[in-house]
């Protein structure tokens, strides 16, 4: 009973806002900002609320980050939500995490909350809930079965043999208006409630989770232990958006990409998109993303001069080397190979170089000018491998042919050097600098594909590179694995590496190896992480490796592949192409 008073004296404290008959309500998992993660605090909730739980922590996190930019509606929102009674605040919650806007009440059928229209009332009194919503013919045919749509809908054709698509179109057909449910089944015995909070309840999830990429489902998997999440120290004041405009901009930003997602014509969103200005870096950057989505949209559609206007205008990373493929695509080749000179004495990564790399000459040879000095290719060690057709995929069968009990192979691509560099430079990922962490649920830093990642954190990576010149690094790598096992990280693979592996790979691969490869992958984490050979052959007893790279029938050798093989070449790590042909049956 103490406790539970106490957890009750920080409800008011926290949140003075909320009439004290609601106290033992709010008390439910309130957020305490003094710890480095949400507290749960004694309630009164059965189990089967979990949901209901969560939501409220969700909102009450909100209300405390965001007070000073939240609106009179949300404001309000909120302080209601916590006077409903239970069975009201699970239903509302329980249609806001399913998808849509519109159910049938006989599908809200929960045998914690009961009586749905009972507990749908005080949702309707508030118009959280609505009975009138006007239904599209769309719309109302989603909600019925087809033996409804037949019984109920006005169709012309009534068929059974049809198929319910078939009498949708005689629907639309039509061009029927919108109208109530009630008034498009006047017989039919169920009624349909429209969820009217949606868009607010999803801004309140953008504030919580800084994106709506996230779902309220991540409560769940963490309850379920599914998920787990390195609990980073998150002040009041770490927060994704630092004004009401920041929120409203991510909004437009999204509303116009999904106009370019549903391949809607992107002249319509262009001048909104070309006047768009921001303070905030993280929205700037979806700004670009989108202008070099638009642009690449045009280019495929033949605007070639709309479309290299628009890669000038975005900072994305490839927006450079496109610029030149269209200029070549205009005949404008002169043109292009001053582009392409200029960039290629500062080039922004290891792939705009290798592009770059091909371009100079092709637009040399076109225009008659010398060649110039070519870059030496890296010389390929190749394997030629005839093996029998096998059902699994093509870098298993190369597994299987070469592992030995001496020489194990690993099945591994990108995940082998990502898992080590992660656990290597796990406090330097999980760092606790301003904006990169906002909420409980972050499996990595918000910034972490941003040019100013890196730069931000230099000397925390430098002192993280800094053990593999110290001979107890392995130790501080097994330590790291037991005890972050199974957190979510962007780079360990947890399902990959298991501690067998571990051990193998930390007395193979020396460190000045691991060494190289951290330092690459810290050039440009996005494009580097991925193109690593999908096999590793590990000897212990001779402590060496090598790195395979499968090609099957008719397969070659992609762009980031080449760039991991000239790397490893430069390096001295031993990397083979093993080219696979099916024997004869």
């Amino acid at each position: 009973m103490r406790h539970s008073a106490d957890g009750a004296l920080a409800a008011r404290i926290l949140y003075p806002f909320i009439s004290p008959c609601l106290i033992d309500t709010v008390t439910t998992q309130t957020i305490l900002y003094k710890t480095t993660a949400i507290v749960a605090m004694p309630s009164s909730l059965a189990v089967e609320f979990y949901y209901v739980g969560n939501f409220r922590t969700a909102i009450l996190w909100v209300q405390e980050r965001y007070a000073d930019l939240l609106t009179v509606e949300e404001r309000t929102f909120i302080e209601c939500f916590f006077g409903l009674t239970l069975p009201a605040q699970a239903l509302l919650v329980r249609m806001i995490m399913r998808r849509g806007c519109h159910f049938r009440l006989s599908k809200l059928d929960y045998p914690e909350i009961g009586d749905s229209l009972a507990a749908a009332l005080m949702l309707l009194e508030l118009g959280w809930l609505s009975e009138q919503a006007l239904l599209s013919a769309t719309e109302v045919a989603k909600l019925l079965r087809k033996e409804e749509v037949l019984a109920h809908l006005p169709l012309l054709d009534r068929r059974a043999v049809q198929k319910k698509s078939e009498l949708l179109e005689q629907l639309l057909a039509q061009d029927l208006p919108a109208q109530s449910f009630i008034s498009w089944c006047p017989n039919l015995d169920d009624r349909v409630l429209s969820l009217q909070v949606g868009e607010l309840c999803d801004r309140l999830r953008l504030m919580f989770f800084g994106n709506l990429s996230q779902e309220w489902s991540e409560f769940v998997l963490v309850d379920l232990g599914i998920y787990r999440y390195e609990p980073v120290k998150i002040t009041p004041h770490s927060r994704g958006f630092q004004c009401r405009q920041d929120i409203e901009d991510y909004l437009h930003l999204r509303g116009l990409r999904q106009h370019c997602d549903e391949g809607h014509d992107v002249e319509a969103i262009l001048p909104a998109l070309l006047s768009f200005s921001s303070e905030n870096p993280y929205l700037r950057t979806r700004q670009s993303r989108l202008l070099f989505q638009v642009a690449q949209q045009l280019e495929r559609c033949g605007e070639l001069e709309q479309a290299l206007t628009l890669y000038r205008q975005t900072s994305h990373d490839q927006s450079r080397w496109r610029q030149i493929r269209v200029l070549e695509q205009l005949g404008r080749d002169i043109e292009a190979l001053e582009h392409a000179q200029i960039f290629s004495q500062q080039p922004g990564s290891d792939e705009e170089s290798q592009r770059l790399e091909r371009a100079l000459p092709r637009l040399r040879r076109r225009l008659g000018l010398p060649l110039g000095k070519r870059t030496k290719s890296f010389a390929e060690a190749r394997l030629d491998l005839t093996l029998s057709p096998v059902e699994s995929c093509v870098e298993i069968a190369v597994r299987d042919h070469l592992h030995q009990d001496t020489a194990p192979v690993f099945y591994v691509e990108n995940s082998l050097l990502c898992s080590l560099f992660g656990l290597l430079c796990w406090d330097a990922i999980f760092a606790p600098l301003p904006g990169a962490f906002f909420h409980p649920f972050h499996s990595g830093p918000a910034d972490l594909y941003s040019p100013e990642f890196h730069p931000r954190r230099q000397a925390l990576f430098e002192r993280c590179l800094a053990h593999l010149e110290q001979p107890d690094y392995p130790q501080l790598l097994r330590e790291r694995y037991r005890e972050k096992f199974g957190v979510q990280s962007p780079f360990v693979f947890w399902t990959t590496l298991d501690e067998p592996l571990l051990e193998m790979a930390l007395h193979c691969i020396p460190a000045h190896h691991l060494q190289a490869c951290f330092t690459r992958l810290l050039k440009d984490l996005k494009a580097n992480r991925a193109g690593m050979p999908d096999l590793i052959q590990l000897y212990p007893h001779e402590r060496r490796y090598r790195m395979i790279e499968v090609k099957g029938p008719g397969d070659r050798l992609q762009d980031n592949q080449k760039r991991w093989l000239s790397f490893a070449a430069e390096q001295g790590i031993a990397v083979e192409v093993c080219y696979v042909t099916w024997a004869a049956a």
